[in-house]
């Protein structure tokens, strides 16, 4: 497994805001992000319990008439760089304008609105591509009415596929429910993807554990510190998310029936679950690192004990080799056939000592 990545420059580390925006009204449908694609895609779902139609439209116009059926409607749309197909959006399915500046600022805080006859949800969707690992983040916006819902994505690609298969395969659940059900699986399918990318992340940090303690270097400094700024842009998007399902669960709105509240509820426990982990992954990280600076700082001890051991064992020795190495005539061992073995046997009985004391102190 190699390392995360995220495709860079697609949200701004720091806030940004282009000269055309200021003076502008709050309500102007004015794009304000990075253009993904080329494109606009109309994406339209219509089922009820027995009947289904996908299709891929190419005017808005094509779907004013699926706002007055019972059946329930999925319009998806892929990029939000055309102002006139959101503002034909806003004056067919008659919605006001201030919610679709909304869905044109990919750069907002995710965030929850209850407007009269219409619900509006932002948030980041996050999703992992392989082989490469690139955590792709993209903003999501969602306008839920009584019988359409509307999703705005930035570029073609999503992790919705699995919602589409159980809406394909007749699943009695999401057939047989309406567009506030069909809103929690998406949200749903969203945050399970929080919690999937924080999995793949925790795999890869504890397996710096096995390194730190077989052949700790700097590279896992390193890799420490960039798993770290990931786990932060995580949280940076992840937090504020939970913050918007608190406040959509607390919501008064007859746009979610009594029979759904509980699923949204669910939402709760599942971004608390990601949140919870990215704060124990950081904790993880920090401990991480402070066992480096403690088996490195432990190294460097053993390393200086050596050397000072060694350097106390040479003082007596070159005390003594210093003595007859000075320049006088008269040494009284200088000229004793023996003298030369009888100071190697004193060099060897001193070291012997020496080294018996420090075992003894448990110095060594």
């Amino acid at each position: 497994m190699g390392t995360y990545k995220r495709k860079p420059q697609r949200i701004a580390k720091y806030i940004k805001k282009s000269k055309k925006e200021i003076g502008l009204p709050p309500d102007a449908i004015f794009f304000r992000g990075e253009q993904k694609i080329d494109h606009v895609l109309l994406r339209l779902i219509d089922f009820d319990a027995s009947n289904l139609q996908e299709s891929t439209i190419e005017k808005v116009e094509e779907a004013i008439h699926y706002n007055d059926k019972n059946s329930v409607t999925w319009l998806n749309i892929d990029g939000l760089h055309n102002e006139a197909i959101i503002e034909k959006i806003a004056a067919n399915f008659n919605l006001d304008t201030l919610l679709l500046a909304n869905v044109m600022d990919t750069a907002s805080r995710p965030k929850f609105q209850d407007f009269d006859g219409s619900i509006f949800i932002s948030l980041k969707m996050m999703r992992l591509e392989h082989p490469n690992n690139q955590v792709v983040v993209e903003n999501l916006s969602l306008i839920l009415t009584n019988s359409m819902l509307i999703t705005f994505q930035e570029s073609k690609g999503d992790v919705f596929e699995p919602v589409r298969e159980r809406i394909r395969t007749q699943k009695p659940r999401i057939r047989n429910s309406g567009t506030d059900y069909l809103a929690f699986a998406l949200l749903d399918i969203v945050v399970d993807n929080y919690i999937y990318i924080i999995s793949e992340f925790a795999e890869k940090i504890e397996s710096i554990e096995d390194k730190l303690i077989s052949n700790p270097d700097q590279s896992i400094v390193e890799e420490i510190n960039t798993f770290k700024k990931e786990l932060n842009f995580l949280r940076k998007n992840i937090n504020p998310a939970k913050e918007m399902i608190f406040s959509l669960t607390k919501t008064e709105t007859n746009l979610i029936k009594k029979k759904t509240e509980v699923h949204y509820k669910e939402l709760i426990d599942n971004i608390n679950h990601a949140v919870e982990s990215t704060d124990n992954l950081r904790e993880i990280l920090s401990d991480q690192l402070n066992i480096y600076h403690t088996t490195i700082s432990s190294k460097l001890n053993d390393i200086m004990k050596f050397l000072t051991v060694f350097s106390v064992i040479f003082i007596p020795l070159t005390f003594i080799a210093g003595i007859y190495g000075t320049n006088f005539d008269v040494v009284p061992e200088l000229h004793y056939k023996y003298s030369y073995f009888i100071m190697w046997g004193v060099f060897v009985i001193i070291v012997i000592v020496m080294l018996f004391y420090f075992k003894k102190k448990k110095w060594l």
